[in-house]
């Protein structure tokens, strides 16, 4: 689904983030990328989405290189980005007029894309209701807690029905208890779907419960990749099961051997 090839990019004149960097994502496979800050975690999650371009090698998408944003691709950001003045079911259309405009392949044509509105609204309120806001739909963002704004924002992406997510610290911002719930219900998104994912993170624990495979980077130049196989994602409820606690304290010691510091 994703390939990666021999990969170079950095910022100025500084030190270069990947160089030759190489890596395969297979189909329907859920990864996690992770890593302290600045060691380009975003940055290849840009890449791959096209929002970046490669100094050096390339990244394809089913076998089709990225030079530019696809529209095929779904991003989830940190901030929800949903727009203040609409209600969460406009924010929730909010890709489906887009896409009316630009037509499928992104590019703006005056010719009229065949658009199914029923088909559409199905689809909206579908997604809206698997994430457990349909109530919530005549609101605005200001008056829903942030998760719930990022369940609106995981759902205006899902609508586009992409064959890639990728998704950038989507839960760093959310307490515990909330940030804890939407993993399992993106597991739960994976495990229905089986829709290939990346979810970026700081985070050790939602590493492990999120990514069937685990990239591991470096703050220093990434050169080599480090990935773990991680057979216990969203197979188990309770952190403080010894198999869960064991891979995040294998996880932890593999970072700090690569000279990283996360939480």
């Amino acid at each position: 689904m994703i390939e990666v090839q021999t990969l170079r990019f950095g910022y100025g004149a500084g030190a270069p983030l990947f160089l030759d960097f190489s890596f395969t994502v297979k189909k329907g496979e859920a990864w996690t990328v992770i890593g302290p800050s600045g060691c380009g975690k975003t940055t290849l999650l840009y890449l791959i989405a096209g929002l970046n371009k490669p100094t050096g090698g390339k990244v394809l998408i089913n076998g089709e290189q990225i030079t530019r944003a696809r529209p095929a691709t779904g991003l989830v950001l940190q901030d929800h980005g949903l727009l203040p003045w609409a209600t969460i079911l406009e924010n929730t259309r909010l890709g489906l007029k887009v896409r009316k405009f630009y037509g499928p392949d992104g590019k703006h044509s005056p010719v009229d894309v065949k658009i199914d509105p029923e088909k559409d609204e199905a689809r909206i309120y579908y997604w809206l209701n698997w994430l457990g806001i349909e109530q919530l739909k005549d609101m605005y963002p200001t008056q829903l807690s942030r998760g719930q704004r990022q369940r609106a924002a995981i759902a205006r992406t899902l609508v586009l029905d992409p064959d890639l997510l990728l998704m950038d610290e989507p839960f760093s911002a959310l307490d515990a208890p909330i940030r804890e719930e939407l993993q399992k219900v993106m597991n739960s998104f994976h495990q229905e779907s089986g829709l290939t994912s990346l979810t970026v993170t700081h985070d050790i624990e939602e590493a492990v419960v999120l990514g069937e495979k685990i990239l591991v980077l470096s703050n220093s130049c990434n050169r080599e990749p480090k990935v773990i196989e991680n057979h216990i994602s969203g197979k188990t409820n309770n952190r403080t099961d010894p198999e869960f606690i064991k891979q995040c304290l294998e996880l932890r010691d593999l970072l700090a051997i690569r000279g990283n510091s996360v939480s």
